[in-house]
This record gives structure tokens, sequence and C-alpha cells, in this order.
């Protein structure tokens, strides 16, 4: 009988009605009875307490089953100071800490005895709590026979005075569902909220031997089937499910209960149970397969099902990510997805940091196997890799039991991550988890929006297949001695010569690759010493001399010499010829004894009935030490264990130090809830998603915050994370301690300028450093060290030294027994090393360098330090890279851009730089032998046989040397200068490619920088990344740079590689014969004196009209200019913001002039184009209808022709200019010219003009222009005849109505990606509702208006409660449907309905028209338009915004696709969307970085800048020949002919511009015709 204190005083102090009736106490106290003073035989005498008779029988359950070291203390101990001893071991302190006032409490003179009791504490706890329950807080409880008595007697007459009913209902536990567990796990998910352990599996045995102490784990008890359960057939599944599970005839229990949830269901999923042979208690993979085949049966077109299975899955329209822990497993995963899911030509693709995927791959891929680390870098990127995430249907996390360790901080992150894109899109992204066992699988269920009662699933060991024997070993000695190394070989080899004697078959798993060999000679060597070598010996296998010829075809002699005595070896060094053979031979039973590394366990399925783990201790390049080998690893090598259809039992064996022991014991035996590691991580997480824009403010933090595992934990066990319980008491949401996590987070990132954090709102700005970390994975902690050594100017060795301070290599640490090796690295190495070999920054400096040198190392750790720092240098190189391009040092990004690419190709700048190349080392040493040194460029110049003989080899070596020197990059640059103004200078670069294109060397492009830099102030003006394509062959790129305060004698114009040393190319660009215009007429002061009111005009019937439309006074603008425009008849121009009355203002000086009774002739009108033709039109017609006035429109034939009566006539340029041609002949003058829109004045409208004004240049034809606001209109006013009192030129801040301007810059290349991230803050700028009731948002093409509309939605339903979306509070989404409906275009129908119009040149003229209609309406209340509309969009709004300001065309004559820019007519025109009459207007532009100065400079500051462009097209030059021999009888003709056009103003004023030097007009001229004539 087991007897147990705690059972018989509930019986005792019990009712009899609770206990079942009267007669079980008497039996138990017939029981007690029978214990006497002289039963002293229940232990052996050396084992007893020292006192000689119990005092009382409460005795016997005091020392019953507890840990000798504590029966023979508590035997010399009373009962308090017993008390004092368990507060002692309860206690946080570590055991060295307690070691002392434990010896000294219990006077032992054998310290020995007090170290094996605070060595094992954790045991003797969960023992010995029942004795002291309650003594270790408030009080002490005595169990001297009277107290007990006492107590005894006061719960009897308490129980006699209750009633019988209380009416108080205890709480029961809570039961799930699909929990399986057998009766002595059914509380795991139950745990305390203080995070108490569950104690030890039952049947756990101790045995304490010598040198060392063994726990054995029994294999647990089948958990019964529940009368619900069956087994499914694959027979009875769908096509899709059957053809995926080819070869299984049913599905194995786990899988029958989780089929109907994973495959019936998209409810998120987490399955608790332990991974054995490699499969997932058995078959995680196809667990996870079952939540697979859902999203593709879910991406089958509904009218397609009947159809085969394959083409029926839309391969486009969804993502699945599955995250392993591993690489190793990730290619393991991602080979057997793919097998299973050929036959649905669905791609599965593995990207880890070894593996990376272009453009296309990720578009061509449906399902990516990743790791948490590389998942976080991806999803931190909107741009390329990142747009996986925009997809993301499907999340399978494997190995969540992780977030315990180091690397769970990034689980949750990712996590995390996905809940909050889910709620935001509001889109299904299913997320499964796989875990170990573990006893708080309620909370990670809660973390990962797992219902528990459908989506949790828990299966304890007994599911196992081969039930397991776990034996925990704990070596005894000294960590690190040469006794605990012995006892360790000594174990290992007792533990495995029992198992092959009784005929097994063992795997001993080790930590190193040369271990393997010295494991396995001491294994032998043991043998032989003992004389049981035979035993290991499998030359009884019948075909074992088969196998012995095979083995003998190996070279390596080890693997031959173990194989004769039953002995292998495998680790990933070996080749893998001899990894297949060890593989085949320990299958076939030929091999007993295999020594391993964890590689064997991960990556192939090898079975045995044992594994033993030898030691764990490994080392870790991560952390620079020798760690504790991971549960994962312990877990994933006890899944060897046992040979499924072979063997009914398996065996693992552990072997750590004892003082390990307990961590692995709770680890494996899933005793010890998991915490949440992400506080370490969180400041740098949460820098990530302030610049992924997904945390934007405090609040934003502290939701985000609310999905990780740290918030479910902190709830639960406050105390961990350093919280009373009377927080969480008080705030059960822990909102204000996540607040106090955020703040302090942000002001560390704000001090580091990483954010800009503004304590009054709350909000947060991600900047560049910010942006660059989260981009390159760089902790905070590293950007505070690089800030005192980060510097403008830097070399090489100065790079090296600030990597190495970076904190993400300080756990690399220097060892003694590695201090010769560095030391000839040392001096192997080019760059001076700071801080020597005595400092872990020193050493860091020396591996990156003997990277580069490629130098080889010898000793192993510092191998895999090596690795570690080859692999992070990079990395953080090209983060400093990027920050150094952000603050504009030119020099230190030279030398970071050359140290990047030194690191990746492995060899200095300075080496031959032909080693690039896959050429032979032949080739490469004739070229580094010689003393002369030659450059790539120049050996593309020489012959095949010229280089042959260079190299001192054949004409065949040279050619192929020709052929990598004519491929290596080569570029010609050719600069030009254009001045847009006083104060900014356009620099164009025509950058040509040299070299010959190879796809197999170049892939589809090759990046390169391109920078303009001060080289006297070591500043980078201006920067662009570029790329070079096979076509075009040149690729010109604009600068545009201002010159206020700077004096720039020269600028060099500088192209780096981005992949390629030696590839860089520059050029310097004189600025001394620059000349910047100069303004000769100050800008139009506006003057606010009173409005004339329209009587002023007197014109009755146009004061009619006016009042009709209640125009009742003239603006500001128009009251100003109203003298010079209507009563005098000089020529005017005025330019003057949007929305001015302009086109009011000239259409009055057109009825005053056609209504004056001395008036008999015509006004004509011209436009730039037919949009501006219409809606002049449309604004004349109704007055000339009033007045008799005849309109005409574009008909070239009656321009010039006499018109009947008075006539207004208005035409587009073109037709003007056609008009105009030598063969028409102008017979009549107008009386009135109006110049509409002069800032889009171009080669066609400027030359039709010129014209004009040549043929009326002795007739009175007065001229109006009109324009908007310009820089300098002085040149246009003389072009156009207008004397400077009568030139009226208005700044762009001079309008009446109020328009708030913002200009906001980015970074990032234009892609979908973009837009996303950008989404945010243009939904911010639109401020419906706030700032306004309606928004225009602008963006490139008509493939955007979705990504965009989507985007803005989703920030919606973040952001609101309103369900309706966009849509005005009365208006009804069923009634903006039915009214778009015969439209038959649904997309635009379902976004309408959301309260966003779609606006675009691609839909129909009927949709485009409901769609205005709606706006107008302001039933819509956001309009996304394209680009390309600008100029067609009849409708103004509140708030406009223009999300990015480039765009992608096709080049029809080389169908190549070209990145460029929106002119600023094109954002002018958008900006005036936002001018509204009676309210304030928001515009906001969205830009890259390099452009914003520009825009700032001409949408606000100055105006647009005006330039000719009849010498930049061949118009021209085709009107010369057609004039030549007509109107042009000689060169004076032409040059007098050319004296009118707005050109001859400009070459003068602003020369630099178009390349001429001489400031004289006529010569000038005279030049232009020359070239005419030439060409």
């Amino acid at each position: 009988m087991v007897l147990n204190f705690a059972e018989h005083i509930n019986f005792l102090i019990s009712s009899s009605r609770e206990t079942g009736g009267g007669e079980v106490k008497t039996s138990l106290l017939d029981e007690w009875t029978s214990y006497r003073a002289d039963s002293r035989d229940v232990y052996p005498a050396e084992q007893a307490p020292v006192t000689d008779l119990w005092d009382s029988v409460l005795d016997v359950f005091r020392f019953q089953a507890v840990h000798p070291a504590m029966r023979t203390v508590l035997g010399k101990l009373s009962s308090d100071r017993a008390s004092t001893l368990y507060d002692l071991l309860a206690s946080s302190r570590t055991n060295d800490e307690i070691l002392r006032e434990v010896s000294e409490l219990c006077a032992l003179d054998d310290t020995g005895l007090g170290r094996e009791l605070v060595q094992s504490r954790d045991v003797v706890l969960q023992q010995v709590s029942p004795l002291f329950n309650g003594a270790t807080g408030s009080g002490e409880v005595s169990y001297e026979p009277e107290d007990a008595r006492l107590r005894l007697e006061k719960s009897l007459k308490a129980n006699a005075s209750r009633p019988l009913f209380t009416k108080c209902a205890a709480d029961t536990p809570e039961v799930l569902p699909h929990v399986y567990a057998s009766g002595a796990n059914l509380s795991g998910g139950s745990i305390p909220q203080s995070g108490a352990k569950h104690s030890l599996p039952v049947g756990t045995a101790r045995h304490d031997y010598k040198d060392y102490l063994e726990y054995v784990v029994p294999p647990a008890t089948a958990v019964p089937k529940r009368p619900s359960e069956r087994q499914i057939a694959v027979s009875e599944l769908d096509d899709l499910a059957k053809g995926s599970l080819a070869g299984y005839t049913h599905l194995n229990r786990v899988q029958s209960i989780v089929y109907p949830t994973a495959y019936g269901s998209n409810e998120n999923i987490l399955i608790c149970g332990r991974s054995y042979s490699g499969a997932f208690i058995p078959g995680k993979t196809d667990v996870a397969m079952l939540t697979i085949l859902r999203v593709l049966d879910q991406h089958r077109g509904p009218s397609t099902r009947e159809l085969p299975t394959p083409p029926t899955i839309d391969r486009d329209s969804f993502k699945i990510v599955y995250v392993a822990p591993m690489k190793a497993l990730a290619s393991e995963i991602t080979q057997k997805l793919s097998k299973r899911l050929r036959w649905l030509s669905i791609q599965v693709r593995e990207l880890t940091g070894d593996m990376q995927l272009t453009k296309a791959e990720i578009a061509g891929t449906q399902i990516i196997v990743t790791t948490p680390e590389k998942w976080d870098v991806v999803t931190r990127k909107p741009a390329g890799e990142g747009e996986l995430g925009s997809k993301l249907k499907l999340l399978i996390i494997d190995e969540v039991h992780l977030l315990n360790e180091d690397r769970g901080a990034v689980i949750e992150t990712i996590v995390a991550r996905t809940l909050r894109q889910a709620e935001a899109s509001q889109s299904v992204i299913r997320i499964v988890g796989l875990s170990a066992t573990l006893p708080n699988y309620v909370d990670v269920a809660d973390f990962l929006s797992v219902s528990r009662y459908a989506g949790l699933f828990y299966f304890d060991s007994s599911f196992r297949p081969i039930p397991l024997e776990q034996h925990f070993i704990g070596i005894r000695g000294k960590p690190g001695s040469i006794q605990a190394k012995r006892n360790l070989d000594r174990v290992t080899f007792e533990k495995v010569s029992e198992l092959v004697k009784q005929g097994h078959q063992v795997m001993v798993f080790v930590h190193a690759r040369k271990e393997t060999v010295n494991a396995a000679f001491a294994l032998k060597d043991a043998a032989m010493a003992e004389g049981s070598l035979l035993d290991y010996s499998c030359e009884d296998h019948p075909q074992w001399a088969f196998h012995r010829r095979s083995i003998g075809d190996s070279r390596n002699k080890e693997m031959k010499q173990l194989f004769d005595h039953g002995f292998g070896i495998h680790h990933a060094g070996m080749l893998r010829s001899d990894r297949h053979l060890i593989e085949t031979l320990f299958k076939a039973r030929a091999i007993k004894v295999l020594c391993c590394t964890a590689t064997l366990a991960w990556g192939v399925n090898l079975p045995a009935h044992a594994v033993i783990i030898k030691g764990t201790q490994v080392y870790d390049s991560t952390k620079g030490q020798f760690v504790d080998l991971s549960v994962l690893d312990v877990l994933q090598v006890f899944g060897r264990a046992g040979r499924p259809g072979l063997e009914t039992s398996g065996e693992g064996y552990i072997c750590t130090l004892e003082e390990k022991l307990p961590h692995y014991l709770e680890a494996v035996t899933s005793q010890t809830p998991i915490e949440s590691k992400f506080l370490s991580g969180m400041t740098d997480a949460l820098n990530a998603e302030i610049a992924l824009g997904t945390v934007s403010s405090v609040s934003d933090g502290v939701r985000w915050l609310g999905y990780t595992y740290l918030f479910v934990r902190m709830k639960k066990n406050p105390l961990q994370y350093g919280l009373s319980r009377e927080t969480v008491f008080d705030d059960p949401s822990l909102v204000e301690r996540r607040q106090q996590a955020i703040r302090s987070a942000a002001k560390q990132l704000a001090q580091l300028k990483m954010i800009d954090f503004d304590a009054d709102a709350e909000t947060f700005t991600t900047k560049g450093i910010g942006q660059i970390a989260a981009k390159y994975y760089i902790r905070h902690q590293s950007i505070e060290e690089w800030k005192v050594s980060f510097k403008p100017a830097m070399s090489e060795a100065d790079v090296l030294r600030t990597l190495s301070m970076s904190t993400e290599f300080n756990q690399i640490q220097v060892r003694e027994s590695e201090v010769k090796e560095l030391e000839q690295l040392m001096r192997g190495v080019p760059c001076e090393v700071s801080g020597g070999i005595d400092t872990n920054q020193g050493k860091v400096n020396i591996l990156l360098q003997a990277h580069i040198s490629r130098l080889p190392i010898q000793d192993f750790a510092l191998i895999s330090d090596s690795a570690y720092v080859a692999q992070n240098g990079g990395r953080i190189i090209r983060a400093l890279l990027e920050i150094a391009i952000s603050r504009m040092w030119a020099n230190t990004t030279v030398v970071l851009a050359a140290m990047s690419k030194a690191v990746e190709k492995r060899m200095w700048p300075f080496e031959e730089l032909m080693r690039q190349f896959p050429l032979k080392a032949d080739i490469i040493y004739g070229l580094t032998s010689f003393r002369s040194e030659y450059f790539p460029q120049e050996l593309a110049c020489m012959t095949a046989g010229e280089l042959g003989q260079l190299i001192r080899l054949n004409e065949n070596k040279g050619s192929a040397l020709l052929r990598a020197a004519k491929q290596f990059p080569s570029t010609e640059l050719s600069p030009f200068l254009r001045p847009l103004g006083p104060e900014m200078l356009r620099i164009g670069v025509s950058v040509a490619r040299t070299f010959t294109w190879n796809v197999q060397i170049h892939g589809s492009a090759e990046p390169f920088w391109l920078w303009v830099e001060d080289k006297e102030e070591n500043t980078i003006l201006q920067i662009k990344r570029i790329v070079l394509r096979e076509q075009p062959e040149v690729l010109d790129v604009n600068f545009i740079v201002s010159v206020v305060g700077k004096r720039l004698s020269s600028v060099t114009i500088r192209l780096v590689s981005d992949k390629w040393l030696g590839a860089d190319n520059e050029c310097s660009v004189s600025l001394d014969n620059v000349v910047m215009p100069a303004i000769s007429h100050p800008h139009t002061r506006r003057q606010d004196v009173g409005f004339l009111p329209i009587s002023s005009l007197r014109l009755p019937a146009m004061e009619q009209l006016y009042s009709a439309a209640q125009y009742n006074s003239l603006s500001a603008i128009q009251t100003q200019t109203f003298w010079s425009a209507i009563n005098i008849s000089a020529n005017v121009l005025l330019a003057a913001p949007v929305c001015s009355g302009k086109s009011s203002l000239v259409y009055m000086a057109i009825w005053s002039t056609l209504l004056s009774p001395q008036t008999v002739g015509w006004a004509l009108v011209v436009a730039p184009n037919k949009a501006v033709a219409r809606s002049t039109l449309s604004g004349l017609s109704p007055g000339a209808a009033i007045c008799g006035i005849k309109m005409e429109y574009d008909n070239e034939k009656t321009i010039f022709s006499p018109p009947g009566r008075k006539a207004i006539r208005v035409v587009t340029a073109a037709v003007l200019l056609h008009a105009l041609r030598p063969r028409h002949a102008t017979r009549s003058r107008p009386n009135l010219v109006v110049c509409e829109n002069l800032e889009q004045l171009d080669d066609t409208y400027e030359l039709a003009v010129s014209l004009l004004r040549h043929a009326t240049q002795h007739s009175p034809t007065r001229y109006i222009g009109l324009s908007r606001s310009l820089n300098d209109p002085t040149d246009l006013a003389s072009w156009l005849g207008v004397e400077s009192r009568e030139l009226y030129s208005f700044l762009p801040r001079d309008r009446e109505q109020p328009l708030n301007c913002s200009v906001q810059t980015y970074t990032m290349p234009i892609s979908e990606a973009l837009f996303k991230t950008l989404a945010k803050p243009a939904y911010a700028a639109m401020g419906l509702g706030s700032l306004t009731e309606s928004a225009i948002v602008v963006v490139p093409s008509r493939l955007h208006c979705t990504t965009i509309a989507q985007e803005l939605i989703t920030q919606h339903n973040l952001n609101s409660m309103v369900e309706t979306g966009f849509l005005a509070k009365t208006a009804s989404a069923i009634d903006v449907e039915e009214r778009l409906v015969q439209s038959g275009d649904f997309m635009t129908m379902n976004f309408a309905s959301r309260g966003i119009g779609i606006f675009h040149r691609g839909m129909s003229e009927t949709v485009r028209q409901r769609i205005l209609e709606l706006f107008a309406e302001g039933i819509i209340r956001v309009l996304v338009v394209t680009r390309e509309a600008c100029w067609k969009l009849p409708a103004r709004a509140g708030a406009v915004v223009v999300v990015g300001t480039q765009y992608v065309c096709v080049d029809p004559s080389t169908s190549q696709r070209q990145l460029k820019d929106y002119t600023l007519l094109e954002v002018v025109e958008m900006q005036s969307w936002a001018v509204q009459q009676s309210s304030l207007g928001h515009f906001t532009l969205f830009c890259p970085a390099e452009d914003g100065e520009m825009f700032n400079k001409f949408l606000s500051d100055d105006g647009l800048p005006l330039e000719s462009q009849l010498l930049e097209t061949d118009l021209l030059t085709s009107w010369y020949r057609e004039s030549l021999g007509g109107s042009l009888r000689n060169k004076q003709d032409a040059v007098q002919a050319l004296s009118f056009t707005f050109m001859a103003r400009r070459l003068v004023s602003n020369p630099t511009y178009y390349d001429v030097e001489s400031r004289s007009l006529d010569e000038v001229l005279s030049r232009v015709v020359d070239t005419l004539e030439a060409t």
C-alpha cells in the first residue's frame, strides 16, 4: 500500500457523506495503528532516522519515499529548523549561494551530504512539499502529536456543525474536448498562475550510483479510444486528399482525430505532441498537409470541380508558409511537400539564409518553407520577398515550444505580425502550430488565437507508436574536469555494452565531427579492454562479406577500420557517398553501434532501438561559447529511438552533468511551463513594426503587444515579469504596463535617432536609420556602439574596427587554445587590427579579414566563429553602407561599398579583378605573376593571341580571358548641365553600357549606385540606385541639385557597382562656366485692397450672366489686373496660381473687346491641347450665346478666313501650326489672341504662337497670355510683346483659397509593396472626418488602383468602427451597387459599395460617369485615379494625395520597361484639385527622397520653370525644310523668323541649358540655323 499523508488527513477531516461512510475511516485508523515503534524495518538501518523510535504515527508519512539525503537531515532537525531548511531549498537563490547556509543549519560535518541535498533540491522539494504545505509563507505548521490532535478535533467539530448543503459549488476544472492524456497528465493545461512545476511521471525510478545519478521514466500508459473515435479510410476522402496521400490506406489515430478540423474548417490549430522516428506521432508533415489541402481546395473554381483536380487550382491567388525551426529541417520538409504535391503542379521552395528567391520565383511558388528568423526578415521588408505576405492564407509554425528559448521572441514577432495583418486586411490567415508536449498548452493556444474547444489538440507520449523508455543520467564530477570526462566515457560504454549484449542497435550522438571518430574508437577500445569486442562484431551477418567489399571502396580509413568491429561513424563532413553507405549498412543491421552528430537526427530517417546522447555541451557560434544542447535537439534525437514495425519498444538516454539533470528532466518530461522571451528583443521588434508602418503610436504599440505570448503569460504569471498580482487585479488587460513598455522602448529608439517620438501626441515616425536597422536585422545596441567610430571619412581599417564593435558579435570570446592561430592569422591579414587578439573585437576583425583573404583555419570552434562572423559581417556592412548613404558621406560610402563586395566575393579590392570570373587557376596565375597591372578594360582591347602571350599560355586560354574581359561591367558617363532657375541645377548623366552582356554572368540586371558629390566637402548631393539591362544600352538619369549657399566649382559624378569590385567609374564636371539665369523681374505682390464689383465691366448683358451665377465681385488678383486686361489694349501676361480667376478675367477681356462698338473682328483662343480647348469652349459658350457671337472650334480651314460676324475661334496649338504652314495664307488677322495655359508650352505650341506673332507683327493684334505661377516669366512676356508694367507674376502662395501643401519622401523603389507601405500615411493624409469630407488619391497606373483601394479599406477597418467604409453616413451600399450593377465591373462595384471610386482610362465611359456622379453627390468620399487622368478629371476634393511620382512605361521601339518621373506640370494639375473655394484644401505628395527638395521649391515657393523645347525635337527642322525657298529665302530670313520664338530669348538668358557659350542673340541664332541646315 502506498501511503499518502494528505489523503489520510482529507479522509479524517471530511464528513462521512463526502468520504462514503465511516467504515472507510475505521479501516484507515486500523492501518495507522498497525505501524508501531518497532517497525524500524521500513527502511534499511543505514537510512533510518537518528531517533530510535517514531514519536508519532505521522513520522511514517514524514519520511516515506523521501530522498536519502533529506531523510538523514530531517532526522536531526526539529520542526522549526526543518521549515527553515525547506524555505532555503525553495528559494530562488542558486545552489552555491545556499550551500553554506544549509550545511550550517543542519550542522553537517559531511559537506558532500549538503552538496547532494542542494543539487537534488528540485526532487526533494517535490517529495516533501506536502509535509511543509503552508510552512513557507505566513506561518509554520507543527507536526507534534498534540498539535495534530487539536487540529483534527477542530476540523471534526467544524464538519459536524456545518449544514448538509452549502449551496456553493466548487470550481470544476475546464474539460477540453481534444486533450488526450493518461490520468497522470490530465491537468496538463491547467497550470498554476505562479508557473509551478508538475511532478515527474508516475513510475519514475531513481538510481543513485557512484559515478552517476539516473532517472528512468517509463513509457506512458496508452490513452484508450473514445467512443466517438474512428479510423478514417483514405478511400473516403475526396480526390484532392486521396491524390496527395498516395500510399496510405487509412489515416492514423492522430490524423483521424484532427482531420475534421484540419480539412473541414478554417480554425486555427495547435497540435501538441512528441516527434518520433522523424514523424509526428506519427505523420507531422501529413497533419500539416491536411491544412495545406484545405487551402488548395478553397482555391478551386466552383464551376471546375468536375474537371481533373490539378488544372482547377488557382495557383496565383494564395501563398502558404511553413516555418521550420532550422535549415536542415526546412530542406527535409521542402522535399516531402514537393513529392506529395507534385501531381498538383504545386511549387514548393525553400527560403532560408542559404536560399534566396527572385521575384519571378516568388510569384511562381505556392508554398514557402523557411525559418523563423528568415520569415521575420522577409515580412519586415514590404518590397521583394516581403510581398509574399500579401497573399498569405496559411502559416504553419513547427516546434512552437521554442517560445521558451532565445529564438522564441522571433516566433512571437511573426505571429503577432500575422495576426495584425489578418485583422487589418479582414482576410483569413490560418495559423497552425505544431509543438512538443508542454504543460501550459492552453496559453500557447490563446497566443495563436486557437479556440480551446475546436482547434486545440493535445496528445501525450502514450500516442507514440513505439513506447519509449527515457533514461536521464547525471554524470558526477566537476564540469570540464578529467574525472567528469572519464565518468561520461565509462557510463556511455556501460549503457552501450548492455544494449548490444541484448541484441540491440545503438546510435551514440556527439556534438562535433571529430568526436564521432573519437567516441567510436573509445568504445571499441573499452570493449577490447573488457574482452567483449566480439559482442559488437557483425561477421555473422549473411551479407557481411558483400558489405565489407562495399566499404572497401571508401577512402575513409577510419570508417573501414571501425566497420570490422561493428562500429560506424556519420557526420556532415563526410562524402555523401560514404554517408549513404553507412546509412545503408545500419539499416541492414551490418553495424551495431553508430557514432554520429545531430545532423543525422534531423536530416535522415534512420531509427535504432536505442539512442544515447553523450554529453550536452555544444559549441554555439552565435554565442561564441559552449551551451546546453537544446531541448529541441534532445526531442529530435529521442525521436529516432524505436524501429516501427520491427520492435515494440525503444530507449533514449541522455548523459549530462549532474547539475544539468533537473533542467533536462523538467524540459523533456514537460514539467515546467514555457515562458516568453519577448522582453529581451522588444525594442528591436518595435522598431521593425514602426519601420513597417504597422505601429505609429503608443496605442498601436499597446495593441501590438496584445498579440504576443508575453501578454498571455504576464497575466498568468506576473511575478515572472516583474509585476505584482495586485497590478493584474487592478488592470486585468495590463494596458498601463504595456504603455510603459512601449514608451520605454520608444524613448531608447528616439535617443538613437531611429525614430521620431512625439511624447505629447504619443506618435512615432520612422527615420532612415531605424528603417535600415529593421531591414538588416541590426540591434539598437549596435547603432549606439557605432555613434563614436562611424565618421564621414573612413579607411578600410576604420570600417573593420566599427563593424567589430557590433553587439551582434558580443558573444565571440577569445579562448586560450586559439591565441596562437589568431596570431598567425593576424600576420597574414592586410589591415591593422585594433585591439589585437586580446579582445573579442580584435578576434572578429581578424576572422573577417581572414575570411576575405581565404586564409585556412584549423581549430573547429574558430572555424565555426569564422563562419558566423562572415555570415553576419556582410549583412552589417550593408547596413553601414546604407547609413552612410543616408548621411550623404561620399568617402565612407565608397569604402563601405568596396568592403561589402569584398566580403561577398572573398577578395580584396586591390587583388586581381578577373578573379571574379570562373576562370581556370592557370589563367589567374598568369595575370598575377607579372609586375604590370592590367585593368579589365585594357585586356578587352587586346587580341586573344596577345592575351595568351601575356599570361604565357596558348591562344585558347587567351580567348577565354578575352571573353571574360569583355563581359566585365564597364561604362561611359556623359554628363550635361541644365539650370532650372537661379537656384536649381539639373545635372543629367547618360550611362552607356560598354560591355558584352551575358545572362549567365550578369543575370537580367546589373545594379549600380550613381551619385553626384561635392568632392571638396566629401558630400553626396544626390544619389540614385539604377539598374543596367541588356536593353537599352544607354540610360539617362537626372539629378536636380540646389546651389543655394554652395560654392561649387565642380562636382564629381560617380558610378559604383553593387556587385562587382573594380567596376566603378567617375567623371568630374566643372561648374566654372555655368551661367545660372537671373530673375530680371520681381514677382508681383498681391494687393488686398478690396474687390471690384462685377458692374465695373460695364457690359449689362455680361453682368446679368455673372449675377445669375452668383458672381458679384472680382477676386483680389482679378481686381489687381483688371485695368490692364480690360481697359487698355496693351499685351498682358498673367502668371498666377490655379483658381485665381485667370480664365474668367480673360473671358471678360474677350467680351470687352468684341462687344466694343469700334471692334469689327474676331478673337482667337489658343490652347495647348483638346482638353483645355474644350474647357475654354464650355466657358465661353453661354456668354457668346447671349451676345450673339459665333463660336468656332478647331477648324484649320477657316481660322484665318474673314468671319461673317463677330466670332471667337478656339483652336489647339497643333491645328494653329498646321494652319500657319507656308501653303496656307493668313487672310484675316485676329483682334485678340489669348494663349491659355502657357505653362504647358511645348515645341508645337511655341512654334505655332511664334509664327502667329511673326505673321501679325505689323497688325494691331493684342496678345494676352495666361499661365500658372512661373519662377521667371520675363522671357515669356518678352516673347508675347508684353511690357514689364503689364507683366503680372504671382507666386504659388498668393492664391486666395488656402491650401496646405505637404511633401513627404520615401526611399523604397517603386513596387506594389511601396503602395502598401504608403497606404497608412496616405490614409492619415486624407483626414476624412477630421480635415475634410472627400479625398482624391492619385496612383501611377490602373494596376495600383486596386492595391491602394484595398489598403485604404484595411486602414479604415483598423482605425474606425464604421462598417460602411468610406460611404457617406446616409448612403446605402445596396443603392450604390444598384447604380453600377449594369456595368458588369464587379470589382469597381465592390469598392464603390465601400465608398471608394476607381477612375482610369481603361474603364468604360458609362462607368466613369457613374463614379463621378456618386463622388459629386458625396455618396462615395474617396476617388482613386491614375496619373494619366490628371488632365481629364473634372472633380475636386478637400484632400488630394499623390502616392508616388514615378511610373513604369514600355518603350514601343524596344519593348523595354522604363521608369519615368511625373512632370512638374502633372503634379501642379493634381495640386489644383485640392483648391477649394470656401474651405482649406490639403495636398500631400509622396515622392522619392531625392526629389523632395525640387517639389518643395517649385510647387510652393518659386513656381514652375519654363524652357523651350524646340531644339529637343525634329519639329523645328521639319518647319525649316518646308519654309526654305518660300517664306525663308535666306539665312537672314531664318534668323529673323527664329527671333520671334521663346527659344531665342532663353538661349541668351539661360545659355548653359542649351549648351551655348555666346550670349549674342544674332550669333546664337545663326548657329542654330547652321545646325538646321546641316541636318
